[in-house]
Order: C-alpha cells, then structure tokens, then sequence
C-alpha cells in the first residue's frame, strides 16, 4: 500500500474510531497523536492528519454532499465503515483537488472490499463516482 493509501487508511480508523465511540473526531486524533508519541513511534503521516482535520472542520458539508449523491441512503443507514470511508474520500475529492478522483475513487473501493459488506464496494463506488462527476462538472462550467 503507498504512503498515500495508508495515510487513508489512518484517517478512516480515526474517523471510525470517533463515530463509535460518540466522541469528537479532534479528541481521537490527537489521543493516536499522544500514543505514538509516548510508544516512541513517528509521527502520524501528515496527510491523514489533513485529512482527519479537513473532516473535522468541513463534516456538515461532506456529510451534505454523500447525502445529495447516496440515492436515497440517508447517514445513518449507512454501515458505519462505508460513512467513514466516504468522509474521508469525499473530503479528499472537495479539498485536496491535486489527487486525481479515479485515484481516491479506486483506493475507496478497495478499502470497502476489504473492510465492509459485499455490496459496500459498488454502493461508495456509486456514491464516489456521482460526487467526482458534480465536481467535474461544476469546474467545468465555473
């Protein structure tokens, strides 16, 4: 897995960390922060920690935006591993636009085959694919 696509992974754990325990996303940020300090490990990857923030920061907007594009899926229907991987590709997709969508989109799909239900992959796939084409297009025509 590239450093990319393990910071990915980083700020999926994070994200989902936080959701299920009911807790701020900045507090399990920086407990992982404290905990590799104190273990004598380097320091988060400072793409998740980017990533981590830009969700922390932007979560009603990223949450707005896999809404418009879920077909239907309100948030919370959502198994908790898809939520968390769509934040942080969605954020991914609106604020870092020097990564290439069919990069974040393909990475996303994986994690889902990897971490959650048979159908997760084509459903974040969908989802993905509808955020990328309305951010292509408003580029486009803006």
């Amino acid at each position: 897995m590239s450093a990319r696509g393990k910071a990915r992974k980083r700020a999926l754990d994070i994200i989902f960390e936080a959701e299920s325990k009911e807790v701020p996303i900045l507090m399990v940020l920086g407990e992982h922060v404290r905990r590799r300090e104190s273990e004598g490990d380097p320091e988060l990857n400072t793409y998740a920690v980017e990533l981590v923030n830009f969700i922390a920061s932007n979560q009603s907007q990223i949450d707005s935006e896999i809404t418009a594009n879920s077909q239907g899926w309100s948030l919370e229907r959502m198994p908790g591993v898809d939520r968390a991987i769509l934040r942080v590709s969605v954020a991914e997709l609106l604020f870092m636009p020097e990564t290439p969508h069919a990069v974040v989109v393909s990475q996303a799909v994986e994690l889902a085959q990897s971490l959650s239900t048979d159908d997760s992959s084509s459903f974040v796939h969908g989802v993905l694919g509808a955020v990328s084409r309305t951010l292509d297009s408003s580029t486009q025509t803006g």
